[in-house]
């Protein structure tokens, strides 16, 4: 680590982590999920991230083990995490023992409300184990996810 504690320097890192189904955003449901592409949402988030003077890596998978490895070395390489879980949302514990364990500031992100659907899209597992949470915006919920997490970061690094 350098830089008090900034793995990467003296710019923030974030880590993006998509998790499974993402990578079909544009055309799956797009009544639910709208019509961004992934890629335009990283795109986008590449953008915001140099006009917020953070670095960002995005990643996405549709495996569960993937997305916990992800988090297990997340610090070794971020500051924090933006973690859009998909399903695994609801499902996974293992997830949630992954982001209570990584150290970081993780903010969920869900591009739809899950407390506007089903009801078993309206539990989250993860949520009680992160800074914050962002839903329902579209492909909006990540830019502000973003926004949150490097304000954090900064309010961290001041303190």
């Amino acid at each position: 680590m350098t830089d008090a504690g900034n793995p990467r320097g003296s710019m923030p890192r974030i880590l993006v982590l998509h998790g499974p189904n993402l990578g079909a955003l544009g055309h799956r449901e797009p009544e639910v999920y709208g019509r961004v592409s992934l890629e335009t949402i990283d795109r986008g988030l590449q953008g915001l991230a140099a006009e917020l003077g953070c670095e960002l890596e995005c990643r996405q998978t549709n495996h569960e083990g993937v997305l916990i490895d992800a988090l297990h070395n997340a610090r070794e390489v971020a500051n924090g995490v933006v973690l859009n879980p998909g399903g695994l949302t609801h499902t996974s514990v293992a997830l949630r023992d992954a982001v209570a364990a990584a150290g970081l500031p993780v903010v969920e992100v869900h591009v739809s409300n899950p407390a506007a659907r089903e009801p078993f899209r309206q539990a989250s597992l993860v949520s009680g184990v992160v800074l914050g949470v962002v839903q329902g915006f579209g492909a909006d919920s990540y830019g502000l996810a973003l926004r949150a997490l490097v304000g954090v970061l900064a309010r961290a690094a001041h303190a």
